[in-house]
């Protein structure tokens, strides 16, 4: 059965980058491990085989003078930029390194709060630190007929803009939902300050003009994510106008 909500491939479908595990399932397979890691390409999204449950993180690579986080062979592997942050402080590298783990618990993400939607219960960070980091949350619906191709391209475009930028540690997105068309995006910050000043550079209002066109739904969260010292785990908390990290 055809999608109701088709979309180009997600960037988890790039095989260049050494670490990234796309390894699949057969099509000969009548079952698959929801573990596994599928293949992913234009035909594989457009018309699945099974329910995609895995999509990796896009994380933004270190800065120059650090080593990039190792990873590990593990199922959950992330994709990362091919533009560098250009300083991390010890406490999001941290994060950065916990974040390698980052993924959705299941399918309905685009319509669980953000709270629930992630494992951030499996993620740990060293017990002596404490920071607070700045969430942004994206829900939306293209519209029929849209041209996915140039917004998804504008962006890939922001995306890398924001990296250099700085601030930006993560970027996620899903696969729009088949039946409702529903999507999430999040993006986690190392402060509110550089998600703001992210808000002004050219490839993200380029990106912005052509998401005005482009959505029948589109609607923003802002939350705080909080790592206190003491405890090795981190919360998500509602974020009520106060400036967040730094």
């Amino acid at each position: 059965m055809s999608l109701t909500f088709t979309h180009p491939p997600h960037p988890a479908e790039l095989k260049t980058k050494p670490h990234i595990f796309l390894s699949g399932a057969s099509s000969s397979e009548t079952a698959r491990n929801p573990h596994d890691i599928p293949t992913f390409d234009l035909d594989s999204l457009k018309e699945p085989k099974s329910p995609i449950l895995y999509l990796p993180p896009l994380l933004s690579s270190l800065p120059t003078n650090l080593p990039q986080s190792p990873s590990l062979p593990h199922e959950h592997a992330p994709l990362v930029t091919e533009t560098r942050l250009p300083d991390i402080d010890p406490a999001s590298l941290s994060l950065h390194k916990a974040l390698h783990h980052f993924r959705p618990l299941n399918a309905h993400y685009a319509v669980t709060s953000y709270a629930e939607a992630f494992n951030w219960h499996e993620l740990s960070l060293p017990e002596d630190e404490e920071r607070e980091w700045y969430c942004v949350v994206f829900r939306s619906k293209r519209k029929a007929g849209s041209d996915g191709d140039s917004l998804y391209e504008a962006d890939k475009k922001a995306h890398e803009e924001a990296v250099g930028n700085g601030g930006l540690i993560l970027y996620w997105y899903g696969i729009p939902n088949q039946q409702s068309g529903m999507n999430l995006a999040t993006c986690i910050w190392q402060s509110r300050k550089h998600a703001i000043a992210a808000n002004s550079r050219p490839q993200h209002i380029r990106a912005m003009m052509l998401a005005k066109d482009s959505y029948e739904v589109y609607d923003l969260e802002r939350h705080i994510l909080r790592k206190v010292a003491g405890e090795t785990g981190i919360t998500i908390e509602p974020f009520v106008g106060e400036e967040v990290g730094w």
